[in-house]
């Protein structure tokens, strides 16, 4: 499905600082959205036409630990009547769900056992993950996190969080914090902004990243307010998520645009979901609407092996393929880089096509993304020197 273009709304409502006065209906403000979540089947009920699957998917869900949680602004992006819509498989549970199958695991990351301190989570030598709330706005039921989204403690108190910001100050090799949760942007400005000024006193933290799906399923949250109050905080990036084109909707555009326009860069992740994105066609559009925004794709990520989402989760050799459709018919910008989050919290791996032909002393063969080898040369021993004499 092509992407809604959110210049093609602009003159209907209000943007900038009027469209945060200016607040037509209740179902705009995004306390509203929150306050309206869909959680039962019998709400559900009256806003789709439900499967058998999707009945007893939502019935089991609280069951199995990852309860329904869906705003109204989500659900309006479903299709009412087709299951297979790519928004709807991405937040109604299904029966399937039940099912686990060989690798699938709680903790796919292995965040509990990289646990330095209550809430912060260390994988890497130079950057931590602090998790600051368990809530969203939605529940993606390809969630890594599944088994603590939801789990009702909600918003950590600034003191909670005290134990992770000393562990932070007592080790100046780490360089970035990740402000994740559930979803951190269900905070309160005030609250949002107090931690991260907490976080800015320490004086080795050069770069904070707030991990945040507010464009995509809470757009209304990215008032003007927010944007200004963040922007004193800089250098702060704002890390969104977008999966499917039909999720690019003027409201999430105009949310994109209000946080470039405020000096904070944006970057998208995309999870690679069967059924819902994994055609080149879904994942061009995606990108070249994201592009279109300012906001650059950043990580193509394979699913995490997410007990109970094996049917979500592609082959990998899917995604392999996908990028070497993608390489080469999209530009540098709009191109992001294919990662599997390996289980156990061994980091990242970037992975894809392989361009390298054959390997020979001082010669390399590549294969083009028009299926064309071209052989490149290494330079002679000890060109560097010689053109260093020749200057003198």
């Amino acid at each position: 499905m092509a992407a809604s273009d959110p210049r093609s709304e602009r003159g209907q409502r209000p943007v900038g600082p009027a469209a945060d006065r200016r607040q037509d209906r209740p179902e705009d403000r995004w306390q509203w959205q929150l306050q309206n979540v869909v959680t039962t089947a019998a709400e559900l009920s009256g806003r789709l036409s439900l499967s058998e699957a999707e009945l007893r998917g939502v019935q089991g869900a609280e069951r199995r630990g990852l309860s329904l949680r869906v705003t109204p602004y989500v659900l309006s992006l479903c299709d009412p009547l087709e299951p297979s819509c790519p928004i709807r498989q991405q937040v109604i549970p299904t029966a399937v769900e039940g099912h686990q199958v060989a690798g699938d695991l709680s903790d796919p990351l292995g965040e509990q056992a990289h646990e330095v301190a209550p809430h912060l989570v260390c994988r890497y030598p130079d950057r931590a993950l602090l998790l600051v709330t368990d809530r969203c706005a939605a529940h993606c039921r390809f969630c890594t996190r599944s088994r603590l989204v939801g789990g009702g403690c909600g918003a950590m108190a600034i003191d909670e969080l005290e134990p992770a910001f000393r562990y932070l100050e007592s080790h100046s090799k780490l360089r970035e914090v990740i402000v994740s949760g559930g979803e951190p942007l269900t905070l309160s400005t005030e609250r949002l902004v107090g931690l991260i000024a907490r976080l800015r006193r320490i004086e080795h933290i050069e770069v904070i990243r707030l991990a945040t799906r507010a464009p995509a399923w809470l757009p209304q949250r990215i008032t003007n307010e927010l944007c200004e109050a963040l922007r004193e905080h800089q250098p702060l990036w704002v890390m969104a998520h977008f999966n499917h084109p039909k999720e690019l909707t003027a409201l999430a555009g105009r949310a994109c645009e209000r946080l470039v326009d405020a000096g904070l860069p944006v970057m998208s992740q995309t999870v690679l979901l069967a059924g819902i994105n994994d055609q080149p066609t879904v994942l061009e559009s995606l990108f070249r609407g994201l592009v279109r925004l300012r906001v650059r794709p950043y990580y193509l990520l394979h699913m995490d092996s997410v007990a109970g989402g094996a049917h979500l989760r592609t082959a990998v050799q899917r995604g392999i393929d996908i990028m070497e459709t993608l390489q080469g018919n999209l530009s540098g910008i709009a191109l992001p880089k294919l990662v599997i989050d390996t289980p156990g919290g061994m980091g990242k791996v970037p992975v894809g096509p392989d361009y390298v032909v054959a390997r020979e002393p001082g010669r390399t063969t590549l294969r083009t993304h028009r299926g064309v080898t071209v052989e490149l040369l290494d330079p002679p021993a000890g060109a560097g020197e010689m053109g260093r004499n020749s200057q003198t």
